[in-house]
Formats: structure tokens, sequence, C-alpha cells
């Protein structure tokens, strides 16, 4: 019964067979590939469609490796010219230093490390000497600006007194009148000073001959 329910799907096929189509059913026809010895597939490399990946000194290594002399390869070729082999050298120092060259790079680091710690040793030693002479100089320049700022002080009590009596109780200190007289004292106080310097510098230099040649001296009697 199966058989002959399946009969009708046999015949189909047979005649389906029997069929010859007036085209090819696959209008593709790939090139076929180029064996070389022992049946190993090798790539033309001269044909613009062969792949990157297939071609270079690269896929002949692994041509031969796989392969070995069936593969066509000649194992002379691939060696690495005299220029790509210093480029590989190059490379292994540079990323897979020797063992003494990476014990020299550690002392080396050492050593520098060593020398910085040393000088900041040292920068804080000088620091530390000079600390007690910089404090002193901090509190005297302190001690000279409280005095600036109380001479200042003063002196401006000075001058309001000087202005109270010249103009009154009520003088405002932003008046063009006190400005002007603190101009003029401040005029008179300078050439004060010049006279005092002068007159010291004068009786520095009149006393300098009498020191020079002081009594008891070989040269006191001489005329």
């Amino acid at each position: 019964q199966v058989f002959k329910m399946a009969a009708p799907l046999y015949r189909c096929c047979a005649r389906l067979r029997c069929l010859t189509l007036s085209v090819p059913a696959a209008r593709y026809h790939a090139r076929p590939r180029v064996w070389g010895l022992g049946g190993v597939y090798r790539p033309d490399p001269n044909d613009p469609d062969t792949k990157q990946w297939h071609k270079g000194a690269k896929y002949e290594a692994k041509l031969y490796g796989r392969h070995g002399d069936l593969s066509g390869v000649k194992p002379e070729g691939l060696w690495p010219s005299p220029e790509k082999l210093r480029e590989i050298e190059e490379e292994e120092r540079e990323w897979c230093p020797s063992l003494r060259d990476m014990l020299d790079n550690v002392e080396a680091k050492e050593r520098e490390i060593e020398r910085k710690k040393q000088e900041k040793e040292r920068l804080i030693a000088a620091n530390l000497a000079k600390m007690p002479k910089m404090v002193a100089d901090w509190r005297r320049e302190k001690r000279e600006a409280k005095q600036k700022q109380r001479d200042e002080k003063a002196r401006k009590e000075r001058l309001m007194a000087i202005a109270r009596d010249k103009f009154g109780l009520n003088v405002d200190s932003r008046s063009p009148k006190f400005q002007e007289m603190v101009k003029e004292l401040e005029k008179e106080e300078k050439k004060k000073q010049k006279a005092m310097k002068r007159r010291l510098k004068e009786e520095a230099l009149a006393a300098a001959p009498t020191a020079a040649v002081a009594p008891g001296s070989p040269t006191a009697g001489n005329p």
C-alpha cells in the first residue's frame, strides 16, 4: 500500500532525470584550483583574484611548514634578508632585552632613586640650617612693619594736632588745606633730615684726621 502511494512520486522523479535542459542549471563556473605536487593547493600570486593573505613570505612559510617539500616552496627563500634580520634583532633587543640589560636597567633606576633621595635630604638639611635666620628675619620684618605703622600713626596724630592748632578743632584730613599743609610739613621734615645727614657727615669727616693721627703714635710729633 505504501508503494502504491509513492508510485506517482517515483514516476515524476524518473521523468525529471530524463529531462535535458537547454541551458546549464548553474551560470557560475568556478575556476579549477591549481594543485601542486602531491595534491597541495597553491594559489597563483600573479592572479589579481588571489587574496592578500595567500601571498607573501608568511603564506609560503606556512605552506612549507604544513606540507614540507610537497608544497613546492624553496626553503632558502624563506630566510629573512640582512636588513630584515637587523630589524628583527633590534625589535628583540627592544622588547626582549637580555638578563644583563635588565639588571643594568634596574641598577640604573636604583642609582637614580638614591641620587634624588640624597639631593632631597641635602635640600632639607640646607633649609633647616637656614631656618633660624629665616625666622629671625621674619620676626625683624614684622617688628619693622609694626614700628612703621606706629610711626605713621604718630605722624598722623602730630599732623592732626598741628592742623587743629592752625585750623581749629574740626578739621578734615581729606580737605585740600590739610593736604597742602601735610605736603609743606613733609618738605620741611625732608629738609631737616638732609641737613642732619649733612652735619653728621661733616662731623665724621672732621673726626677722621684726628682718629688717623692718634696721640702717642710715631708720627704725632712730626710737623
